[in-house]
């Protein structure tokens, strides 16, 4: 605690000269930020690939997405303004001028622990605002490691950003996507949309598609083709090239993973493909998907941030009814 409480008090000390810098030269320090970055953005990638699990070249993506926000917040350094009000005096003008806040925390979660932080840190830098990151414990190497209870309850914190697993989410309204295809469908890019979208970074994104959603008069047919498609998905070490799904991030993860397959089960679903670790080093488990669950059971409500995907039938003239059932 003496450690993070130092770090506060710099950050706010900190906050005092940097809110007083132009912004258009607080932008050019975030362009040498990008520049950065930019410079080692294979070799951040690879870092994250080896903490994360995620492949390579998503790695590389989402240093990439810091470095597409820093080039974002420098133009938007110069254009930082207010609106220009009438006024009810003659020859008077209001002007509305957005100030800085302050100290922004930065909570962010393990499954992307460098374009998170990205996101919310530029942004804060341009509008003349000083952050105090909290990465998730673990991915050190990526992020720096303090006290997060103590930053979401310090006062001297102004603005907290948090991204991180469902049950915290809930406190800060976590959105939750879901997935419909409909009887006219193409299915040429549903499939790959699906698969990508279920599978993708292992199913650790907060974007993940968990629920599939699909007419009857389709259903068999894409369950089908996208049992094979799963079968077809390359699995293997993170850093090579050809690989387009790695290891989960955790055996916890792997752990929940197997519980809420079995779950599944006795809930009357049916695994289709996959449920099952993989057998080698790491923590590697099969894509998944379950058909036949209810569309009010326990476990199609319950998020599990591991690649199993439940598949959902409806009727045309229940869709309504199910959207709400499954949103709820």
């Amino acid at each position: 605690m003496q450690e993070y409480e130092e770090t506060v008090k710099k950050a706010k000390d900190a906050w005092k000269v940097w809110a007083d810098i132009p912004a258009p030269k607080r932008g050019e320090i975030v362009r040498q930020i990008g520049d950065a970055l930019r410079k080692k953005s294979k070799v951040l990638g690879s870092l994250v690939s080896l903490e994360m699990g995620k492949i390579f070249v998503e790695g590389v993506g989402e240093v990439q997405e810091y470095i597409d926000v820093c080039d974002y917040a420098v133009g938007l350094s110069r254009m930082i303004g207010g609106p220009v009000l009438p006024s009810e005096r003659p020859g008077h003008a209001l002007i509305e001028q957005w100030n800085p806040v302050g100290l922004v925390g930065i909570i962010t979660a393990f499954n992307f622990p460098v374009a998170v932080y990205g996101w919310n840190n530029a942004i804060a830098l341009i509008s003349g605002n000083v952050c105090l990151w909290k990465g998730a414990p673990t991915t050190p190497l990526t992020s720096v490691a303090v006290t997060k209870t103590a930053l979401a309850k310090d006062e001297r914190v102004d603005l907290v950003s948090f991204t991180g697993s469902t049950n915290v989410g809930k406190q800060v309204a976590l959105t939750v996507q879901e997935r419909f295809v409909f009887e006219d469908a193409d299915l040429n890019l549903v499939i790959p949309s699906a698969l990508f979208a279920a599978v993708g970074t292992a199913g650790q994104r907060c974007t993940t598609t968990r629920r599939l959603f699909l007419h009857e008069s389709v259903h068999d047919v894409v369950v089908e083709k996208l049992a094979k498609a799963y079968k077809q998905v390359r699995i293997g070490d993170p850093w090579d090239p050809s690989t387009m799904y790695g290891p989960l991030h955790t055996k916890q993860a792997v752990d929940m993973y197997l519980a809420a397959v079995d779950q599944a089960k006795q809930q009357g679903g049916t695994v289709v493909c996959g449920g099952k670790v993989i057998d080698r080093p790491g923590n590697y488990v099969e894509p998944t998907i379950v058909t036949g669950l209810a569309h009010n059971a326990p476990i199609v409500h319950t998020e599990t941030f591991a690649p199993i995907l439940y598949v959902l039938k409806f009727k045309g003239n229940v869709l309504k009814s199910t959207a709400r059932k499954c949103l709820n």
